[in-house]
C-alpha cells in the first residue's frame, strides 16, 4: 500500500510547487553572497490626483520593493518629495541622485543601494546633451531634459568594486536616443577602468532600436536579459501603462553589464493588487554575479 502510494504523494508535492508565486523561486537565486539583484524601475513621477495618484501606488511600491529586495534599483522620473518617501519606506537602503534641472529640481536618476551591503566611493552626473557637464542642458531636439546619475560601489561582502550608471532616455525624438547611447558609451570607455559596469535605465526603445545597437555593439556592454540562464516574463512588455500587461516583446527598461558577469535570472515583475500597479512600468530584475 505505501509503495503504491508514493507516487500520488509525488504528483501532489509537484503540483503544489508548481502553484508557488515566481518570487518564492525567485528569492532562492541570491542566495549566494557574492549574487548581486539588480532592478531597474522607472516610478512614474507623483502625481496626487487621481487614478493612479501617488498616495494610493506608494504602498504597492515599498511591497513590491520588499518582495523582491534588490541590493541596488536604478529609478527614473522619481521628484524629490517622492524619493524621500520612498527612503522613509525602505529604511535599509540610502539613495544618490541630482534632479536633472538642477538641485532638487525635476525627475531624478536616483540609485538606491542597501547601506549595509555597499559603500560609494564616487559619484557624479552628467546630461545628454552636447555639453554634457553644463546642468539641465538639452541640445538634441528633446523638451525633456536628459541625464545620467553615476556611482562607483564597493561591495563590503565581497571587497570588489564596480559602478552602476543609470539613466532615462528620450520618450519622442530618436536622434536624442542615438546620441544618448553614443554618450554613455564613451563616457563608459573614458573610465579606462577594467572593473565591471553596469547599466540601468528606461531607454524608451526596444532591442530593434539602434539606440541598443550603439550600446551593444563589439559587446561593450551586453544585456543580461539574454545572459540569464531562466527568463521570467518572456514576450511580456515592460511598459504597462497602469493596464494589462501588453504580449508584445516589447522591453525598454534594461539592464547592460561591461566585464564578466554570470546571470542566474532576468525577470520582468508583473505585481500588481486589485488591478493597480505600483507604476506605469514593471521594473525589470536580474540576480548576477561579477567575476573576478
Amino acid at each position: 500500500m505505501y509503495q503504491r502510494m508514493k507516487p500520488c504523494l509525488a504528483a501532489a508535492i509537484a503540483a503544489c510547487l508548481a502553484l508557488l508565486p515566481a518570487f518564492s523561486t525567485t528569492a532562492a537565486d541570491d542566495s549566494a553572497p557574492d549574487t548581486l539583484c539588480v532592478m531597474t524601475y522607472n516610478l512614474r513621477y507623483a502625481s496626487p490626483n487621481p487614478p493612479n495618484a501617488w498616495p494610493d501606488r506608494r504602498p504597492l511600491m515599498r511591497e513590491c520593493i520588499q518582495t523582491v529586495r534588490p541590493d541596488l534599483i536604478g529609478t527614473q522620473e522619481g521628484v524629490y518629495s517622492q524619493l524621500k518617501d520612498l527612503a522613509s519606506d525602505l529604511k535599509e537602503y540610502e539613495w544618490i541622485g541630482l534632479g536633472r534641472d538642477g538641485g532638487s529640481k525635476g525627475e531624478f536618476m536616483a540609485i538606491f543601494y542597501l547601506r549595509s551591503r555597499f559603500e560609494p566611493l564616487e559619484f557624479d552626473h552628467f546630461w545628454l546633451s552636447d555639453t554634457p557637464n553644463v546642468i539641465a542642458s538639452s541640445t538634441w531636439g528633446n523638451s525633456n531634459r536628459r541625464m545620467v546619475t553615476w556611482v562607483k560601489f564597493q561591495d563590503r561582502k565581497t571587497g570588489r568594486q564596480f559602478y552602476l550608471f543609470n539613466t532615462h532616455f528620450d520618450h519622442q525624438v530618436q536622434a536624442a536616443r542615438e546620441k544618448s547611447a553614443e554618450l554613455l558609451r564613451t563616457r563608459i570607455a573614458d573610465l579606462q577602468t577594467t572593473l565591471p559596469v553596469l547599466v540601468t535605465g528606461d531607454f524608451n526603445a526596444n532591442e530593434k532600436n539602434k539606440a541598443y545597437e550603439i550600446l551593444t555593439t563589439d559587446s561593450l556592454l551586453k544585456d543580461t536579459w539574454y545572459l540569464a540562464k531562466t527568463r521570467r516574463g518572456e514576450g511580456l512588455a515592460s511598459f504597462n501603462n497602469f493596464k494589462e500587461i501588453p504580449k508584445t516583446n516589447s522591453r525598454i527598461d534594461w539592464i547592460l553589464a561591461r566585464g564578466p558577469v554570470a546571470v542566474a535570472v532576468s525577470e520582468i515583475v508583473t505585481f500588481s493588487k486589485d488591478g493597480q500597479f505600483p507604476s506605469d512600468h514593471c521594473p525589470v530584475v536580474a540576480w548576477l554575479r561579477l567575476a573576478e
